[in-house]
């Protein structure tokens, strides 16, 4: 189950999410957090779904659906943060948290106070948090790392605020190799892959979040996951020129290994 927003130019969001489990072979359920106008530009307008709406979602897919993972994303203040964590304090599965703060266009997805809402209380709920450079920063009041022992540190600093598990992601650092670090309890594993010469990267956090949710939906270990994932993601990067959508930041292309 994705809860997140929608994205009206179908890259990102809800939208990244449900393609990213169809293209991955798992069902996916989702819970529509907000309605998005947005294209590969710009976001030019957002309506937040009030809170007991996103909770009787969230109630209706558990009561009649079994679902074996959760991604949550795009969340925008502190009182749907709040709803959203009591609502998921029964589900006893993995819940893999995308603190979405800014789309890939520059615009605000969360509020300034929303911030510290996401940090105190979601995120100790959460099997593992995915933040990319600015995220990290942000989650921490902080700078941005600007090296990979930077990145790590901070992400041991995230570790400690209750979260089994943090994956902070290099993306946003000026290096010919992009490198993600897992930072768990029981050590640092590293994930790295050549960067692409693209602009076509929209969608590429809540789709490779929701590639993980899909594989510990399937029964893989947490590690299996992201490398699955991490691969997925990068030839879905590598395919997105082919696309041509938009005149902006074009999505990943979800179903590379299916058409072209």
């Amino acid at each position: 189950m994705t809860i997140a927003g929608s994205d009206s130019g179908g890259g990102a969001g809800i939208q990244a999410d449900l393609k990213t489990f169809s293209a991955l072979g798992v069902f996916g359920c989702s819970v529509i957090t907000a309605v998005t106008a947005q294209n590969t530009s710009a976001v030019t307008a957002v309506h937040a779904v009030p809170p007991d709406v996103v909770v009787a979602q969230i109630d209706a897919v558990f009561s009649d659906i079994d679902i074996d993972a959760v991604k949550v994303g795009m969340l925008g203040d502190p009182d749907l943060i709040g709803a959203v964590t009591d609502a998921l304090s029964p589900f006893g599965g993995p819940i893999i948290l995308d603190p979405v703060m800014v789309s890939k266009s520059g615009s605000r997805l969360l509020s300034e106070g929303a911030v510290s809402a996401l940090r105190d209380r979601l995120l100790p709920k959460s099997t593992m948090v995915t933040p990319n450079v600015p995220e990290a920063a942000a989650l921490l009041d902080t700078r941005e790392a600007t090296s990979d022992a930077e990145l790590r540190a901070q992400g041991r600093r995230i570790l400690s605020l209750g979260t089994q598990a943090v994956l902070v992601k290099g993306g946003h650092r000026a290096a010919p190799v992009c490198t993600d670090w897992l930072i768990a309890e029981d050590g640092e594993t590293s994930f790295a892959a050549d960067r692409i010469e693209t602009r076509n990267t929209h969608g590429t956090g809540c789709s490779y979040s929701s590639a993980i949710a899909a594989g510990l939906a399937k029964g893989q270990c947490l590690k299996d996951a992201i490398q699955t994932a991490h691969l997925w993601l990068h030839q879905a990067i590598s395919e997105a020129d082919g696309l041509g959508v938009g005149g902006g930041h074009g999505p990943v292309h979800h179903f590379h290994g299916i058409w072209t």
